[in-house]
């Protein structure tokens, strides 16, 4: 069979996002899945559109519940072309009977245990409706198809080392979707990082690992650096802000090449943090931790959410200052979302708050789906358009490309192009797209006299946590 693997997107920005940063590790690694008797292609809506008229047999998309409306519309569009149309990936694992009414199968949970045996049931006719995925260990896991990347992606070579995470903040479908934690033998990663079939140097020197928390398991992490050390790359990952007390740690991560790491810490209230369920974050020690990483000659990104209970438009737009105050290098900015698959969402259903014709455009990370409780949610908006525009602004955005001129190249090159690129967004008011239009809108379409579901009514959806990816 010919068959194509869609990474569904929608750029969330007024004019495009990230058109060719780093892709998601989806669609190679459900191609390397493949067996070689099937044609096979990948596709990243992000950087190339979606051929409706393609050759294809099957057609499997891939989308996290922000992208729903628009695999649906896909869906719809290529199933009256005749082709088989399959749906996996966090929205399918969390609404299997929504997805169901809009494609002929879905993959529930991770994909491994079952691939094979769907493209084999579709090869002859046998298609069923619903294939779960079982929780496998990681042994065996194939180099992700890198050859099948657009070369137009800065960073090409996404991997993982580890699956899972052993935090359950409440805003994150993670433990979910991916239950426990698990790692991949250290020889297997080792041959994805050697991998160096790409056209340009810094592709074949940059490693995105694309893990939750690698550190979780830190003999598992030490071991992977100390085999890395040799390849000479520069590496980037999430971790936990816990990283900073184990000096050893430390040491192999600066010497196999580390130059970016993401922290999750998310907001400067204390009682926010308990909100999350992530009490293991200080605020008192966020300015002291970013500066131990500066050391070592590390870039910090973190992460920061707007519109926990406690917070107030102005606590929002004070966070631009509060994070410039402590070192962060490349804030990454969004509002709090309760996707379905976590105990976020769950709360949110019981109480009433999440908001009625708020489509799952609405769910992804830059708009506001549900009441927040100490302004309105017109308000939550503005107010990170706001923190948005100012994080971003040119005396922010120069004074961190400035600051990171004590770090080591690549992690100094890293800000300055990730800093550039939102900097100049924000002076182009290219800022984070408002979805409320768009949602309404499709909500009231007709097809053939009846209304078309584009998407399930939110607050329709069980609410209780069943499974998830983090997806913002």
């Amino acid at each position: 069979m010919r068959i194509d693997i869609v990474v569904v997107y929608v750029p969330r920005y007024r004019r495009a996002h990230e058109k060719n940063f780093v892709p998601p590790i989806t669609g190679i690694h459900l191609a390397a899945l493949t067996s070689p008797e099937h044609e096979v292609r990948v596709v990243h809506q992000q950087v190339e559109p979606v051929r409706l008229d393609t050759d294809a047999d099957l057609v499997a998309l891939s989308f996290f519940s922000g992208f729903a409306a628009e695999a649906f519309r896909l869906a719809r569009e290529l199933r009256a072309r005749g082709k088989i149309v399959v749906a996996g990936g966090p929205h399918a694992t969390f609404s299997p009977d929504e997805c169901l009414r809009h494609v002929d199968a879905v993959v529930i949970g991770e994909a491994e245990s079952v691939w094979a045996g769907l493209l084999a049931d579709a090869a002859r006719g046998r298609l069923q409706q619903r294939y779960v995925g079982e929780v496998r260990p990681l042994d065996g896991l194939p180099t992700p198809r890198y050859d099948l990347l657009p070369q137009s992606f800065f960073v090409p070579r996404v991997l993982q080392a580890t699956r899972g995470c052993r935090f359950s903040c409440s805003f994150c479908s993670v433990p979910a979707v991916n239950p426990g934690f698990r790692t991949r033998p250290v020889e297997e990663v080792i041959a994805d990082i050697a991998y160096d079939h790409f056209p340009h140097w810094w592709q074949r020197k940059l490693v995105w690992f694309w893990d939750d928390n690698p550190t979780a398991d830190r003999p598992h992490f030490k071991e992977l650096l100390r085999r890395m050390i040799p390849l000479r790359r520069w590496w980037l990952t999430q971790a936990s802000l816990d990283i900073v007390h184990d000096s050893e740690l430390l040491d192999l991560m600066e010497a196999s090449g580390c130059i970016g790491v993401f922290l999750g810490i998310e907001s400067f209230g204390n009682e926010a943090l308990a909100e999350a369920n992530k009490r293991h974050n200080r605020v008192r020690d966020y300015r002291q931790a970013i500066e131990i990483l500066h050391r070592r000659g590390i870039c910090v990104m973190a992460g920061f959410i707007a519109g926990f209970d406690h917070d107030t438009p102005a606590d929002v737009v004070d966070m631009a200052d509060r994070l410039q105050e402590i070192g962060v290098d490349v804030p990454f900015l969004s509002v709090l979302t309760p996707l379905p698959g976590t105990p976020l969402y769950a709360t949110l259903a019981a109480e009433g708050r999440l908001l009625p014709r708020r489509g799952w455009e609405l769910y992804n990370g830059y708009n506001v789906a549900f009441r927040p409780y100490r302004m309105t949610a017109d308000e939550l908006k503005r107010s990170h358009t706001a923190l948005w525009r100012r994080a971003f602004s040119l005396p922010f955005a120069l004074g961190r490309i400035l600051r990171s001129l004590r770090l080591r190249p690549g992690a100094m090159l890293m800000s300055l192009m990730m800093n550039a690129f939102y900097g100049l967004k924000a002076a182009r008011g290219n800022t984070p797209r408002d979805m409320r239009e768009q949602a309404e809108d499709a909500a009231a379409m007709r097809h053939h006299g009846e209304v078309a579901e584009l998407f399930l009514r939110p607050s329709a959806l069980p609410s209780s946590p069943s499974a998830g990816r983090q997806q913002t």
